[in-house]
């Protein structure tokens, strides 16, 4: 891994700068669910991972209360990242269909994958101060990978503030909507592609199939040339 990103994620670790989400990792950790009750919970903020020279970036909200949080990496142990990883594999993403632990010899492929947020926040929904005090380190984040051709983000809120920053840095004003799966361009020939989170809610209630997400990052591999 790049030092920058290695040193931009050690401070990410240790960021202390939401006193709600804080407490509420503690709660997290310390209270623990049943099926997981053995073992030592991550309990800290959760960094991206992936290769600094990848072409593809994958994009969610937040870690989940007993998937990232509890493992310590993004779409890792909870059946949000089930479905995302079995997509990623049937698409030649990943060598694995399933994200486990730390420990699983997970490798992907030209792709890193990280959160908007990098703390779990209570119900899901983020402060919009939460949001504003971790946007440095999304924004440092995504700059340092300089080869990125194609993001795709997991929801609503990861492709608005995703979309944020790129208004910002390049002062865009053309209008970008939140369309599953629907190709739209950045300045610097970057692609942006849209799609529904994979949430257990939005697998159950057919918002998203699999086949759906696989084809999704079949198209977003291709666009990226990889």
């Amino acid at each position: 891994m790049n030092i920058r990103i290695e040193s931009l994620n050690k401070t990410i670790i240790n960021c202390k700068k939401c006193p709600r989400l804080v407490k509420f990792i503690h709660k997290i950790r310390t209270e623990k669910r049943k099926q997981n009750i053995n073992e030592t919970y991550w309990g800290k903020p959760v960094p991206g991972f992936g290769n600094i020279n990848s072409k593809l970036a994958i994009i969610g909200l937040a870690p989940a209360a007993h998937g990232g949080t509890r493992t310590g990496r993004a779409f890792t142990g909870d059946k949000s990242g089930d479905f995302l990883f079995k997509s990623l594999y049937e698409a030649g993403i990943s060598n694995n269909p399933y994200s486990k632990n730390l420990n699983d010899n997970l490798k992907l492929n030209s792709t890193y994958i990280t959160n908007i947020l990098k703390c779990v926040p209570p119900g899901d929904k983020p402060l919009r101060q939460e949001l504003i005090n971790c946007s440095n380190f999304f924004d440092t984040e995504i700059l340092y990978l300089k080869k990125l051709k194609v993001i795709v983000t997991l929801g609503k809120v990861a492709f608005d503030n995703c979309t944020s920053l790129y208004k910002k840095k390049f002062l865009i004003k053309q209008k970008l909507s939140f369309t599953h799966g629907k190709v739209q361009n950045l300045p610097n020939g970057l692609i942006i592609l849209p799609s529904y989170h994979p949430s257990p809610r939005n697998v159950n209630t057919k918002l998203i199939s699999l086949t759906m997400m696989i084809n999704l990052f079949k198209k977003a591999k291709n666009l990226a040339k990889f």
